[in-house]
């Protein structure tokens, strides 16, 4: 027996024997609830034989009966509302076979070069990690066990219809859909064996039972959370979510060291199947992390806040990251591999599929319903520049004249002085700078109008149904929950945002009087093209006005690109 074979025969063992701690944790919570009713008839039957007779005795006897049945009832209550809690399920896009038969037949040969039952199912989700999801029970309150890092995360949302349960079944494969786009065909293979072999250890009884008893105890504790019940409904919700979570401190130790232990068996089962592939397809995983974070902060979340939401997200991470490769020395050759068969080939309609996941990244990650309307559309990356830039910057700079208009500040001098120009902003932060200022005094108007425009936005509202979005929605039973699960951004401060509103007002200008044009940058987002090429020049001479009062570097910046600060901009 090889020391992989060894190792992988120690760490299943030591998974199991945390398993049954688990259990025996169940049990002793079993026993206690059973002591008062073993000592009640213990305390009858004396008394029938003519033991501990008199009317003490007579009414210990009755006493110990009465609590008893009142720990019983209280016990069963506990165990009905622990059995009806709906364990936590993540929102995926589901991957029928009949439309990715490549996909299922790459997933089952791996199956069987490890030697363990094939997943039941595979699933997408918008995130850089891969996961198997047990799916005995239907829910929307999202769960993960033996993913790619071999750690468990738990999010809460609502819950579902509950399904019939089969135990031990073959847990559903989560797949992370930049993996798919990014990856080849055999990157995709390596990054998923130690995955995959996971459902070994879901194969075995006492693993899958103490995951279950977990599972629902995690569930029972959610839902005695849970908002909007009256007094009568959720005080016997809290009791019971704290019974769970005093046996769920109980079991953490015992469950994280599971969890560990199954992950470190599967990752040395999978030793054998494409180990050097492995190695780099894992700086692969990094790369495309990497990417993916970078699109969704500068590139998705813009059109996100402007009710548009990218329909190739996953397509738009491969220009991301080819980018990043060519702009990173420590990239160098990564693009060659783009000559190899994309692991979204096994995919039948990779469209349809890119289109569902990147609706559910908006959702996740910002909010929104699962169909398209007026205030909630899909866009293109063609469109992007137009649909999304060039409206983000005139919403903003329309928005920095609305607070110079409330604070009384004079126009510049034009012919028309009620057209909005850039020599009246540049004219207004010139001077001073520092606390007290003309810049304090904006950025505080403008990081209050932000909030209060955030505030009024209506809620994105539903038309017609997408056909990325046909069929069951993941998230149509969120509850009371509200979105986004993952926020993207941190709260930004005035000062930053009057430096975006101020570069947002000098590209407006740009666009308008000196010919350039709106473009996304695949790493950084919106961008200024003059005569075809990226200006990035912009922030620094933008933050002498704002933080120093002083416009001699942003004047520069206009003579050179010739724009014209006296000009009338066209605003929203």
């Amino acid at each position: 027996m090889s020391g992989i074979d060894v190792g992988e025969e120690l760490g299943a063992r030591a998974a199991q024997a945390r398993a049954l701690a688990l259990l025996r944790i169940r049990s002793r919570a079993l026993a206690v609830v059973i002591t008062p009713a073993a000592v009640a008839v213990v305390l009858f039957a004396a008394g029938a034989q003519g033991h501990l007779g008199g009317p003490v005795w007579d009414g210990v006897r009755w006493a110990v009966l009465a609590v008893a049945v009142v720990v019983l009832l209280v016990a069963a209550a506990v165990a009905v509302s622990v059995a009806r809690a709906r364990p936590a399920v993540s929102p995926t896009v589901p991957v029928a076979e009949e439309g990715a038969p490549d996909l299922y037949r790459l997933v089952r040969d791996l199956a069987d070069r490890l030697g363990v039952p094939a997943p039941s199912a595979i699933a997408l989700t918008p995130d850089c990690d891969s996961w198997l999801e047990d799916r005995t029970h239907r829910s929307n309150r999202t769960h993960r066990t033996t993913g790619t890092t071999g750690t468990t995360r738990t999010h809460h949302s609502s819950s579902g219809e509950a399904a019939p349960e089969a135990k031990n079944a073959a847990p559903v494969l989560v797949i992370g859909s930049p993996f798919l786009w990014w990856m080849r065909v055999a990157e995709l293979r390596a990054v998923l064996a130690p995955v995959v072999a996971g459902t070994d250890s879901s194969a075995h009884p006492d693993i899958a039972a103490a995951r279950r008893f977990v599972r629902g105890l995690d569930a029972a504790v959610a839902d005695g959370a849970a908002p909007g019940r009256g007094a009568l409904r959720g005080a016997p919700a809290a009791f019971t979510g704290w019974v769970a979570r005093l046996l769920l401190r109980a079991c953490r130790e015992h469950a994280a060291e599971m969890e560990r232990c199954v992950a470190a068996t599967a990752s040395m089962r999978a030793q054998g199947v494409d180990y050097a592939l492995r190695i780099a397809a894992q700086e692969q995983v990094g790369l495309a992390y990497a990417g993916w974070d970078r699109l969704l902060t500068r590139v998705a979340l813009p059109a996100w806040r402007m009710g548009r939401w990218p329909s190739r997200l996953d397509a738009g991470v491969v220009s991301a990251l080819t980018e990043l490769s060519r702009r990173d020395r420590l990239a160098d050759g990564f693009t060659s591999r783009l000559g190899e068969r994309p692991a979204c080939d096994l995919l039948e309609e990779p469209g349809i599929a890119d289109e569902a996941t990147s609706l559910l990244a908006a959702r996740l990650f910002h909010g929104g319903p699962a169909e398209s309307g007026p205030d909630w559309a899909p866009v293109d990356w063609q469109q992007y520049p137009d649909e999304v830039v060039d409206r983000k910057w005139r919403t903003e700079a329309a928005r920095l004249h609305r607070v110079l208009d409330a604070m009384g500040v004079p126009p510049a001098t034009v012919t028309d002085p009620a057209v909005p120009t850039l020599a009246r902003v540049m004219e207004h932060l010139a001077g001073p700078g520092g606390p007290g200022g003309p810049g304090e005094e904006l950025a505080a108007g403008i990081g209050a109008a932000v909030a209060r425009d955030d505030a009024q936005a209506p809620a994105p509202g539903p038309a017609q149904q997408t056909a990325s979005a046909a069929g069951a929605d993941p998230l149509d039973l969120w509850g009371p929950d509200p979105l986004p699960l993952f926020p993207l951004q941190p709260p930004r401060t005035g000062t930053e945002l009057l430096a975006d509103h101020v570069a947002a007002m000098v590209c407006c200008a740009a666009v308008d009087t000196a010919g350039a044009a709106p473009g996304l940058d695949w790493l950084d987002g919106p961008a200024l093209l003059v005569d075809g090429e990226r200006r990035a020049d912009l922030a620094v001479p933008v933050l002498s006005l704002v933080e120093d009062g002083d416009p001699d570097p942003l004047r520069s910046w206009l003579a050179e690109v010739g724009v014209r600060s006296d000009k009338p901009v066209r605003l929203v």
